[in-house]
């Protein structure tokens, strides 16, 4: 203690902290109280700091227990000191941190202050630009102003010259000056500073206001962002106009215009916008015109066909009522004349069965190799193709496939062909794709030329084919007929020049013209969904000429002619009538047997093509919709009873998708039956992989595959895709998965019969029938009815078969034995047994 007896001042510094603390108690009373507090030392260790003891003023590394403080191991030391150096780092990095910050605010700063400077700075520019050219606008006109002043006083100059005149008494200093001014100005008009005057005084009681309606110069972009300019600002065409109404105006023209009245086209259903375009009326207006009327309607709904009249005539106008269908008016071609016409190649059409040599004859007068390209070597496309014959003349030629599966490709050829080639081989007679051949013809009303094929075969024999076709009404010329008949050989070539001379022979007599000089018009033959070159159409040109860049319209499908391929592969500018060519550019995949139409403008052919597609889907929902509750639960009913399998299609082509779509829906029967979810041309995509995994159907490809997506996504959900280039095959395997749909059908086959002797009640186990086997034999495993005056009274199965007490599995004829059903015991002594068994058999679709 101190010699303050122990009482020691408080401090911050040094030592413990100590001092006296005042307590206060109750009814005033306090207390001086002594308080001492005491503070660990805490030392560090310096690096390089000379050894020392416990305590002293430098702590020793981690690894010298007698250079560091007392109780602290190697560990903690060196925990610590880790602590201390990642402290440090934090400290330096924060310290880095708030100076970059800092630096980055202060370059913000500078920057804004910049911008602000450079937009204060053009602000004076364009301000005193605009000063500038206002100046020399007031300077200008002031000068004008001098200029009518010095005219007007020159021309009253002689009468004030015949007065005394005042300027006589003015003093030769004055006349001096004036002399002085007029020399030094000359004609320029009165002083600078006159002129400054005054343009001041106009500025500041507002004159030349007029100068703020001229636009200025051209918008920058700072003043687009300051915003200064008052928004929009006049066009030169605005300003136009304003002029030539001041002009009007000031020559007495500014009578109203007379209104024009309009034939407004007024269809079914019409958008208000598109209602005040035709009316050449402002839209508000329109809008304004149907709230008065108590409808209220935005520029873009749809209103009727009433109301859109009422509107029409309260603006003044005359409506006309059009249908939809009106639009393919443009479509209706007049007549040709008779001196616009010029002739064109005939269009044969090679048909027949399958395997009847017709794409090998087709061949042979190309001299290609086209069934060589084909799938099985059987033709599954509409070929067509251009060949030159001998004389120069042109032939274009079809080929149609034989399979009964592309009957409506056979039809469509048909029906776009001038001359029918009916391929019938020399060893195989008529079949039943020949008929099928036959009566498109017939129905298309087109002369037939018959060609015998495969005469050079030993067993040919072409007066048979003659008679069979005497059954479906084609007599031949060898027959006394009227129809021609060649005999050829695709594989020798014989008979092929006949063949041609019949050719030109027919086509001389029907006299085939078409004039060339109009819009074209065709029909699709094929078309597919190429990878790399989109849409595709095979178009055969009927009559006009098709151009590159026409607009055209197809089906439901519009589109602007990209390219033109000739069935050689070459690019050509344009084709005539009876030329195939491939057409591209359309907007999407036509039907085949769509007619093609070149039409004048882009907005005529979407608009048609809109119209087609609506009026398709209207018939397909109303297809759909025309049924009644009862028709649709006895469908129900129907189908439950029904199993069905579904595939998904797509082929390459949309010829083969619809022959493949038909014979599906020829597969089945009252049981069975094959459902095609979808069917489409082009590459398997990741979508067609998607419905076919909800639908649990398997995808069916036909000359396509499936991309990488879609293989993928069909490993992973387990979708089965199976690819098929001959339809023979498609078919097969297809009707095969139908067929095992199919319920077993079960046969029985008699063993024997058993007479029951006596009944027995046998313990645990109930009735036992004592019989014996009349005839074939009893097993264990068969089914049993019980007979009583030859009529069945029970079917079931034998719980138990015993000879003697032993369990068998067979008694044969002549035997004794005992016999219990099971869950049945109303049998009596003179029951038949009958015996047999069952067997399932696999059933096939036919």
């Amino acid at each position: 203690m101190s010699e303050n007896d122990g009482k020691k001042t408080l401090g911050l510094r040094g030592g413990p902290r100590s001092g006296q603390v005042k307590q206060s108690f109750s009814h005033g009373r306090t207390k001086n109280v002594v308080v001492e507090t005491k503070r660990k030392r805490v030392v560090v260790p310096k690096p390089g700091a000379p050894g020392g003891k416990t305590g002293g003023a430098g702590p020793a590394p981690a690894g010298d227990p007698s250079r560091r403080p007392a109780g602290i191991s190697d560990a903690e030391m060196e925990r610590r000191m880790k602590a201390l150096a990642a402290a440090k780092a934090r400290e330096s990095e924060d310290a880095e941190r708030r100076a970059a910050e800092e630096k980055a605010r202060d370059e913000e700063r500078q920057r804004r202050r910049e911008e602000a400077e450079a937009k204060e700075r053009e602000e004076r520019e364009r301000e005193e630009a605009l000063k500038a050219k206002a100046e020399a606008e007031e300077r200008a006109r002031q000068e004008a102003e001098a200029e009518k002043r010095r005219a007007k006083e020159a021309s009253s100059k002689p009468a004030a010259s015949a007065a005394p005149s005042s300027a006589a008494a003015a003093s030769p200093a004055d006349a001096e000056a004036a002399q002085g001014r007029a020399a030094k100005g000359g004609a320029t008009g009165p002083r600078k500073a006159d002129r400054d005057d005054r343009r001041d005084r106009d500025q500041k009681s507002g004159k030349g206001g007029d100068k703020g309606d001229r636009r200025s110069g051209k918008l920058t972009l700072n003043q687009a962002l300051s915003g200064n300019e008052g928004g929009r600002q006049r066009s030169l065409a605005q300003m136009k106009r304003k002029q030539e109404r001041a002009r009007q105006k000031a020559m007495g023209q500014n009578e109203a215009r007379e209104k024009v009245v309009r034939e407004v086209k007024l269809p079914e259903a019409i958008v208000v916008s598109e209602l005040a375009n035709r009316m050449a009326e402002r839209v508000s207006d329109v809008v304004k015109a149907l709230m008065q009327n108590g409808i209220m309607a935005t520029q873009n709904q749809t209103i009727d066909a009433d109301t859109a009249e009422l509107i029409i005539e309260d603006f003044g106008h005359r409506s006309q009522r059009v249908s939809d269908a009106d639009v393919e008016d443009v479509l209706h071609s007049v007549d040709d004349k008779a001196e616009d016409l010029q002739p064109r190649a005939p269009v044969i059409t090679v048909m027949g069965h399958v395997d009847h040599g017709k794409t090998s004859l087709l061949d042979a007068i190309r001299s290609a190799k086209v069934v060589s390209g084909e799938a099985g070597g059987i033709t599954q496309h509409i070929g067509a193709y251009q060949v030159k014959a001998d004389n120069g003349s042109t032939l274009t030629f079809l080929d149609t496939p034989g399979h009964a599966a592309f009957t409506s490709m056979r039809a469509r050829g048909a029906q776009v062909t001038d001359i029918v080639v009916l391929v019938v081989a020399a060893d195989d007679a008529v079949m039943p794709q020949t008929i099928e051949a036959i009566h498109h013809a017939k129905a298309a009303g087109v002369p037939m030329i018959v060609a015998i094929n495969k005469i050079d075969k030993y067993d040919a024999t072409p007066d048979k084919v003659r008679t069979d076709l005497l059954q479906h009404e084609v007599i031949v010329e060898k027959m006394s007929g009227d129809v021609q008949d060649v005999e050829v050989s695709a594989i020798s070539g014989q008979g092929l020049d006949s063949l041609l001379e019949a050719i030109a022979l027919q086509a001389e007599l029907l006299e085939l013209k078409a004039n060339p000089n109009r819009n074209a018009s065709g029909a699709v033959i094929e078309a597919q969904l190429d990878v790399g070159r989109g849409p595709v159409a095979t178009v055969l040109v009927q009559n006009g000429t098709l151009k590159r860049g026409d607009i055209f319209v197809v089906g439901e499908q519009w589109g602007k002619v990209r390219a033109l391929i000739d069935d050689s592969g070459d690019r050509v500018d344009q084709a005539g009538p009876s030329v195939p060519v491939e057409v591209l550019g359309l907007n999407g995949t036509p039907e085949a047997g769509d007619v093609l139409n070149v039409v004048e403008t882009e907005a005529q052919a979407r608009e048609i093509a809109e119209y087609r597609q609506k009026a398709a889907k209207d018939k397909r929902a109303a297809a759909g919709a025309a049924t009644t509750l009862d028709q649709l639960m006895a469908k129900a009913k129907a189908d439950q009873n029904v199993s069905e399998l579904p595939i998904l299609v797509k082929a390459d082509v949309q010829g083969s998708a619809e022959a493949i779509v038909q014979a599906m829906e020829k597969i089945g029967n009252e049981e069975v039956r094959v459902r095609v979810l979808h069917s489409g041309v082009g590459a398997i995509t990741e979508t067609d992989v998607g419905l076919a995994e909800a639908s649990g159907a398997p995808v069916i490809g036909f000359n396509v595959r499936a991309n990488a997506s879609a293989r993928n996504t069909a490993n992973q959900k387990g979708v089965e895709i199976r690819y098929y280039s001959v339809i023979y095959d498609l078919v097969d395997d297809v009707k095969a998965a139908a067929s095992g749909l199919l319920s077993a059908e079960v046969r029985e086959h008699f063993i024997g019969y058993a007479e029951i002797r006596e009944v027995f009640k046998v313990s645990n186990v109930g009735k036992v029938a004592g019989c014996l086997v009349t005839e074939g034999n009893a097993r264990r495993a068969a089914g049993v009815r019980l007979l009583r005056d030859n009529v069945v009274i029970h079917e079931g199965n034998l719980k138990t078969l015993k000879r003697f007490k032993d369990e068998v599995a067979e008694v044969q004829s002549g035997q004794e034995c005992g016999m219990a059903f099971e869950n049945y015991e109303d049998i009596r002594p003179g029951d038949v047994i009958e015996i047999f068994e069952r067997e399932e058999v696999e059933r096939t679709l036919a």
